[in-house]
């Protein structure tokens, strides 16, 4: 696939992006409402693409086992009614008008539309955002089946529902677009304990997330902080649990511009802004991730700080 540069006011919001996409594969881009949007206006071409798009409503006055007859007849698929019905888990509901149902249903019985559609590519926007877990796991394994003959992409803001479908995981934003590593944890507990023995530079942050082990290149990184017991690593206004502490992350990241801020926060120099001052002894630094992101800085770091930035 691939996307067309967009500049607004003289800044880059959409850079050209060119990435594959086979048969048999879900691709996932994480990013913003703007950024999707701007992805979602390029894909004219609607004999290729069957467009999604958040908040997309159905015909409320139909009773669930009357849309699903509707789209049956539109689409002229050899299908029966009560097959269907019975695959996307609907018995129970198929007399109900779709105005009725609960909101998760509804938008699950509207989102049931990706199942009829005839193009080869289905681009989703926030499939999973309204629905509850027992209709995200129905349209999981429709997504899963329809994944066996088309092309998936996923637009969406959250990781988390990134990973419960996509293959392929991609983040858009100010940085730029890039691939995120993302591991099953038992496929990779061994790697990573072999990385530990061998004490060598680290390449890669480990950090984990819904049983999945995701890495990031250090220049992802905002800040790491240690809070409850528990290391979190922020990327992109977004917070992963990391299995270091910060004494080691430190010692592993000092050659790639992390510094020690405050006790319990390491902060990715190349992402500071601004030093605050707020009384004579206490700091801040203002972050420039495009989350207006302050992170403490204690006083006694503060010479330190200034002599690494040579202020």
């Amino acid at each position: 696939m691939q996307f067309q540069p967009i500049y607004e006011h003289g800044k880059l919001l959409l850079p050209k992006i060119e990435f594959n996409m086979t048969s048999n594969q879900s691709v996932g881009i994480i990013t913003d409402l703007k950024r999707k949007q701007l992805i979602m206006n390029q894909l004219e071409d609607h004999s290729r693409y069957y467009l999604f798009r958040a908040g997309q409503n159905e015909y409320m006055h139909l009773s669930v086992e009357e849309l699903i007859t509707f789209l049956i007849n539109v689409t002229e698929r050899n299908d029966r009614a009560a097959r269907l019905i019975e695959y996307f888990g609907l018995k129970e509901e198929r007399k109900v008008k779709i105005k009725d149902l609960s909101s998760s249903k509804r938008m699950y019985v509207t989102l049931l539309r990706v199942f009829f559609a005839h193009q080869p590519t289905i681009v989703l926007e926030e499939p999973y955002f309204y629905l509850e877990e027992e209709d995200r796991r129905h349209f999981k394994r429709i997504l899963d089946d329809l994944s066996k003959e088309k092309r998936i992409l996923m637009l969406t803001s959250n990781l988390e529902d990134a990973m419960i479908s996509c293959d392929v995981i991609y983040r858009l934003n100010e940085l730029g677009f890039h691939p995120l590593d993302i591991r099953d944890s038992e496929e990779d507990k061994q790697e990573a304990q072999e990385q530990d023995r061998a004490n060598i530079t680290l390449q890669k942050i480990y950090t984990k997330k819904n049983d999945k082990v995701i890495l990031f290149d250090p220049p992802e990184v905002d800040y790491i902080e240690s809070m409850d017991g528990s290391v979190l690593v922020h990327v992109g206004g977004e917070n992963y649990v990391c299995a270091l502490t910060l004494t080691e992350l430190e010692q592993r990241l000092n050659n790639f511009g992390f510094f020690r801020c405050h006790r319990s926060y390491i902060v990715n120099l190349q992402k500071v802004r601004e030093i605050i001052t707020w009384t004579k002894n206490s700091y801040s630094l203002r972050l420039s991730t495009g989350k207006d992101a302050v992170v403490p800085l204690s006083r006694s770091k503060l010479q330190e700080l200034k002599s690494l930035l040579h202020l």
